[in-house]
């Protein structure tokens, strides 16, 4: 199982519910490593010093920006600290907007929201009530040390927080040349619209995601298969064990009627910093488990011939 990002809570109201952020995706791309030709060993990128070609070590490295070309202002780490957004493991909810509001632009990246222990009721009781509704909770959440905008909604059975794009992000479309007229303007006949159509028609289905396969990644992967068997390894493969972590957050029997009730006749909603002994925040216990064995490098080979073949 995946190991938590972090243990917190989601708040929307004056509702705290204890949940576990895991991600939602992830990186199938094959990496390779640059090697030496002659001697078949990695190369080290080493961090040197543009005029004179020392290397340079990490403790002498200070952040600075580029304000205009070859001039900088040097920062502290202070400076860096005092940017940085406060640790808190929430998801503050502001606001609810309609679905359909948010252009497909502004999403980027899916997280799921796992519940806490004895905290299902309260995720379960958003959940189907952004169902309801057609609405998702638009949030900030701190991810490691940045801050990111973020949308909280409904999937299948789970709560998905999307990370969202900022608008600063986004290049507006005027930017580039984009045709602006209608089909009269070029000359696009009825017949040509009514034939394009049918096509779209005959073309329509359901999205069914596992129809579609990284056919790229599949034949590399039958290439360095064929590679690995008429010229062997290089150096062995390894396989990193895997830590598990087990166990949400638990919490406390709560009152939601009394809370949904109050949080409306105040129209109150979650506090942007955190007050002092507020939250129902638990830190998970988690349990390392053995680290599996490590292949060998030869059990590795035949494993990927298997699945070239």
């Amino acid at each position: 199982m995946a190991r938590p990002i972090w243990t917190g809570t989601l708040s929307f109201g004056l509702l705290n519910v204890p949940v576990s952020l895991m991600t939602g995706s992830r990186t199938v791309d094959l990496h390779f490593r640059m090697l030496d030709s002659r001697s078949k060993t990695p190369i080290r990128y080493e961090r040197v010093n543009a005029e004179t070609g020392d290397e340079v070590p990490w403790k002498d490295i200070v952040k600075a920006f580029e304000y205009k070309k070859g001039s900088y202002v040097v920062l502290e780490k202070e400076d860096l600290k005092s940017a940085a957004s406060e640790g808190r493991e929430a998801v503050e909810v502001e606001a609810f907007v309609d679905a359909s509001s948010i252009g497909p632009e502004y999403y980027e990246k899916p997280y799921i929201l796992v519940p806490g222990k004895k905290a299902e009721k309260g995720y379960v009781l958003l959940r189907e009530t952004l169902k309801r509704t057609g609405k998702i909770g638009i949030a900030r959440v701190i991810i490691r040390t940045r801050e990111y905008l973020s949308a909280v909604m409904p999937k299948d059975k789970a709560l998905v927080l999307m990370i969202l794009r900022f608008p600063q992000e986004l290049i507006d479309v005027s930017e580039y040349k984009i045709p602006e007229g209608g089909i009269s303007q070029y000359r696009i006949a009825p017949k040509e619209l009514d034939m394009a159509e049918k096509l779209i028609e005959s073309m329509s289905g359901e999205w069914k995601p596992g129809d579609f396969r990284d056919e790229f990644r599949e034949r590399l992967q039958k290439v360095i298969a064929k590679r690995m068997k008429s010229k062997g390894l290089v150096t062995p493969a390894k396989d990193d064990a895997d830590n598990d972590a087990s166990d949400g957050t638990s919490t406390n029997v709560v009152d939601f009627m009394a809370l949904l009730e109050k949080s409306l006749a105040t129209n109150k909603r979650t506090p942007a910093k955190r007050r002092a002994g507020g939250g129902a925040k638990s830190k998970a216990k988690k349990t390392a488990k053995k680290a599996a064995p490590r292949k060998s490098a030869k059990k590795a080979v035949k494993k990927v011939v298997r699945r070239a073949g």
